[in-house]
């Protein structure tokens, strides 16, 4: 077994064993809000904080050498070319809520280059896996089935999945960008969750994804799985994937994305 394939066998481990936590320990009338992060409506629960701490200690357990970088604080220093990118909980407010698009992401770094991910989405019944070069897969009671993302749809006929930041400022630019977006696509889908979403993607259950102000936690395991299914994941003009913009969609379809956003300026703001 590949270094990468022992990492994807750490992480997905990991992943359902905090998604069950989650799931068994939420408080019957949700779970507290303990912080907020960008504002009032960013916030971050005691949950959390548990299952970040859960996912370091098991991994850790494994690999004592290796570096954290967790979106709740759990960014520790490693010595061993490895990097795990936690996200414990990818859509807290539907967490809050209990509403069903969240999960937990786990991505795993080589040098810097994301070389397994695995996201878990516990009342979905589904968990996403990808090793790099490896192609990706989703598992669900009934198996696994390999990912393709849908290559080459019109925009006309796509479906767009998006979401929008915390600030206020933020979120009436995007709400003007939106107003570009809309006319020229099938329609918009707004889950809740970025990694939620990048799984949609290469599930081909939406055509692409475009949001601004996502951060390494959100995207690192979506993003190689959308990858590994085929498809895209860019910044404007050939930039990384990050805080900027993300844009995600198949072969076609991401550069017919593009070409519509890229004069809307959706980076500003």
């Amino acid at each position: 077994m590949s270094l990468a394939e022992d990492l994807l066998e750490l992480a997905a481990a990991t992943a359902r064993e905090a998604g069950r936590m989650l799931v068994d320990k939420r408080p019957a009338d949700g779970p507290d809000v303990v912080q907020t992060k960008s504002s009032p409506t960013d916030v971050v629960t005691q949950m959390d904080r548990a299952a970040e701490q859960l996912i370091i200690e098991r991994i850790r357990a494994a690999r004592p050498d290796d570096a954290f970088l967790g979106e709740e604080g759990g960014t520790r220093a490693g010595g061993s070319g490895v990097r795990w990118v936690v996200d414990p909980i990818d859509g807290t407010v539907n967490y809050l809520y209990d509403l069903p698009d969240w999960a937990v992401s786990i991505a795993a770094e080589v040098d810097g280059e994301t070389v397994a991910g695995a996201v878990e989405m516990p009342r979905r019944g589904e968990s996403y896996t990808a090793v790099r070069g490896g192609g990706a897969l989703l598992h669900t009671a009934s198996g696994a089935r390999e990912l393709r993302v849908n290559a080459r749809v019109p925009l006309a006929k796509a479906l767009v999945a998006t979401g929008f930041g915390y600030d206020a400022a933020r979120r009436a630019r995007q709400a003007e960008v939106l107003t570009g977006v809309l006319p020229n696509v099938r329609d918009i889908r707004r889950g809740g969750s970025c990694c939620v979403d990048l799984c949609s993607l290469a599930a081909g259950r939406v055509d692409a994804y475009y949001e601004r102000g996502v951060q390494a936690w959100d995207i690192a395991a979506g993003a190689l799985i959308v990858q590994e299914a085929g498809g895209r994941v860019e910044g404007l003009d050939g930039a990384p994937a990050g805080p900027e913009l993300t844009v995600a969609a198949g072969p076609g379809t991401f550069e017919a994305l593009h070409a519509l956003l890229a004069p809307l300026d959706p980076a500003s703001g």
